[in-house]
């Protein structure tokens, strides 16, 4: 979706809520952290009988009675989003109904809790498929945790956050994510407005910080999985299982938008498996760390990026199509 200028200028200083976030002036101390922390799980391997190798499961899966404590999973990520707290600070939210209305939502459903105010921790009450009538704004300060229910995000709008901090997605199924827009949308109590087409992703950060998404599942969508533009930063994206897409993942609004300069991802632990073709990621001008991803599908390429990135492949285990055009490292240099 083009987006006018003036508004790219304007959006800034009108909407509520922008949170700015510093980079990490010294990204590589962060790349040390998380390697630390792969390193020490990995050597609880032989010391803990639920230890997996993996910081984040193992930082709360060991504990067996983690659902009286769901808040801690707050204090488990790793990498540049290691700061998104979520609704850790908040109360439970029970989502108990799967119905939806995008500007006078009822109470009980999930819509309604993610545009409040105050930070929230929210839980469903049983398994449920949600189809959003548009797309979920989310406000500051929650976490939509699946953790002990099938939840479907899907048939209809999906996930945005959009200058809002303090994210966190865990234990979702996110798919068939269509283009919605031309409609009034809420996104807080007492704000509703117009929402042009989205671009039917099915997580949207735009101008977000301090995002977590961790062990969610992902899968056709009409435009990309996950992405991250318009100046987002401090952001982990860990755990997740992505298939069946086209364009998977873009960090990065474009060549020109050099606000994307300070952009800070980490994308771990994740599997990009079945039916996928390209942008795992697809990276521009900030810093990627890529670390301990697991490849096994792609038709055109796996991690790609322009505008000068920083990309820290490390660890990654790449199973290339039968194509020795699938099988190249290759960097094209472009000359005015």
């Amino acid at each position: 979706m083009k987006i006018p200028l003036y508004l790219l200028i304007l959006l800034p200083l009108l909407a509520p809520g922008i949170t700015l976030c510093s980079p990490v002036q010294n990204p590589q101390s962060v790349v040390q952290e998380v390697n630390e922390k792969i390193n020490a799980s990995r050597r609880n391997l032989a010391l803990l009988s639920c230890a997996t190798g993996n910081p984040i499961d193992d930082c709360w899966r060991c504990d067996p009675n983690w659902e009286k404590n769901r808040q801690h999973l707050a204090d488990c990520a790793i990498g540049f989003g290691k700061h998104a707290i979520g609704g850790r600070d908040g109360k439970i939210y029970v989502v108990t109904d799967s119905g939806d209305n995008a500007v006078n939502p009822k109470p009980g459903t999930l819509r309604y809790g993610v545009i409040q105010n105050e930070p929230l921790w929210i839980i469903f009450s049983r398994d449920m498929v949600i189809k959003l009538k548009q797309e979920l704004m989310m406000n500051s300060f929650k976490t939509i945790d699946g953790r002990g229910a099938s939840v479907h995000i899907a048939g209809g709008g999906c996930i945005t956050a959009q200058y809002v901090t303090n994210i966190i997605l865990h234990g979702l199924n996110i798919h068939d994510c269509k283009q919605k827009g031309n409609a009034y949308v809420r996104d807080s109590p007492d704000h509703h407005g117009w929402r042009t087409p989205s671009d039917g992703d099915g997580v949207s950060i735009f101008g977000g910080s301090h995002v977590w998404v961790d062990h969610c599942s992902l899968s056709n969508c009409r435009d990309g999985l996950i992405d991250a533009i318009h100046g987002s930063t401090a952001i982990t994206i860990s755990n997740n299982y992505l298939t069946h897409h086209d364009k998977v993942m873009l960090l990065g609004h474009s060549d020109t938008y050099t606000r994307d300069k300070n952009m800070q991802v980490t994308i771990a632990f994740n599997h990009f498996g079945e039916g996928l073709v390209q942008r795992m990621p697809r990276c521009r001008h900030g810093y990627f760390h890529v670390v301990n991803n697991d490849y096994t599908h792609w038709e055109m390429y796996a991690i790609g990026g322009s505008a000068d990135p920083t990309i820290n492949s490390q660890g990654n285990r790449f199973l290339a199509p039968n194509d020795r055009f699938n099988k190249e490292v290759r960097i094209i240099i472009q000359q005015n």
